[in-house]
């Protein structure tokens, strides 16, 4: 992980979490309007022409990372790219600061206090699984408004917001569906991002790991950029599917199910629907990632207790 590499470093519990919540928060500000364009065009369902049978299918109205950015900022302003920046916020601050600030700790608990040598990546996928299901446990109801607030696209004139803003969102749920309506979409949620922060800490981890064993690299920026872009690579890849069941279950209430979810959107629009957004969420996570991951390098420096003279 960050830092740990060569010398050991000590830092507290509350020292990462703080340092991996700033990263992750400043992360999110970059990269929001790529998750927007990611959430919309995993919430496009394929439109069939009902008029007659021969008519051909329209075209969608969002194309592409590039043209749905294009057109929500053409329809609803460019500050809509930063719709659910608040509870992304709030999600971070969570999540980031959990799953990332719990990754060494558990780490180490799963190699033992006596290992010597590099930690098996068995272990650290382990521990990215580990930590990531516990982080968005606690973390889903910011995922949920989050997801709601950039889901809302142009409104017809005269028709009201579903909500005002993130606050009102999360009252509005409590009182419109109930407190356990904050925790809808857990079970794929829980999945969803148990398996990317898996594949992204244990990822980078190793990627980093691998790296600096290769004649001429060392600790430093370069180092930071190739495992943070391997991170976030192998997150998306093995995060779509789930991702897109979560979004769709978060963005509409017709799934009664994961499962449900699951099989409509197979039947409905196709296996390829599983990877809508594809190019846009790997976008979204690589340059996530990047950011997070450098930004946590340096952070984290300033936590590092020095040793008692």
């Amino acid at each position: 992980m960050p830092g740990d590499h060569g010398s050991k470093v000590d830092i507290s519990f509350a020292g990462r979490f703080t340092a991996s919540a700033i990263a992750a928060c400043f992360a999110e500000i970059c990269t929001i309007p790529l998750d927007t364009a990611k959430v919309r065009l995993q919430l496009q369902k394929n439109v069939v022409a009902a008029a007659t049978g021969d008519a051909a299918p329209a075209l969608p109205k969002y194309r592409g990372l590039l043209g749905t950015a294009a057109t929500i900022a053409r329809e609803e302003g460019a500050a809509a790219l930063w719709k659910g920046i608040v509870p992304g916020l709030h999600r971070q601050c969570i999540y980031g600061g959990l799953r990332i600030g719990l990754y060494e700790p558990v780490k180490s608990f799963y190699v033992g206090k006596d290992h010597v040598g590099d930690v098996p990546l068995s272990k650290k996928i382990a521990a990215g699984f580990t930590t990531g299901a516990i982080a968005i446990a606690i973390a889903n109801p910011t995922d949920l408004v989050k997801v709601r607030l950039q889901a809302e696209g142009k409104l017809a004139p005269g028709v009201p917001r579903r909500y005002a803003g993130a606050m009102d969102a999360y009252a509005k749920i409590v009182r419109q569906e109930g407190v356990a309506a904050l925790w809808t979409g857990l079970g794929p949620n829980v999945a969803r991002n148990a398996i990317i922060n898996a594949a992204e800490l244990a990822s980078y981890d190793q990627v980093k790991q691998t790296i600096l064993k290769l004649p001429g690299f060392k600790d430093d920026v370069v180092t930071h950029l190739f495992a943070g872009l391997g991170a976030g690579f192998f997150a998306v890849c093995v995060g779509s599917p789930v991702d897109v069941v979560k979004s769709r279950m978060m963005g509409d209430s017709a799934y009664t199910s994961t499962i449900d979810c699951f099989v409509k959107t197979l039947k409905n629009d196709g296996p390829l629907a599983f990877y809508k957004g594809f190019l846009p969420n790997f976008a979204r996570l690589g340059s996530w990632n990047v950011i997070m991951f450098l930004t946590l390098e340096q952070v984290q420096k300033l936590f590092v207790r020095k040793p008692a003279s």
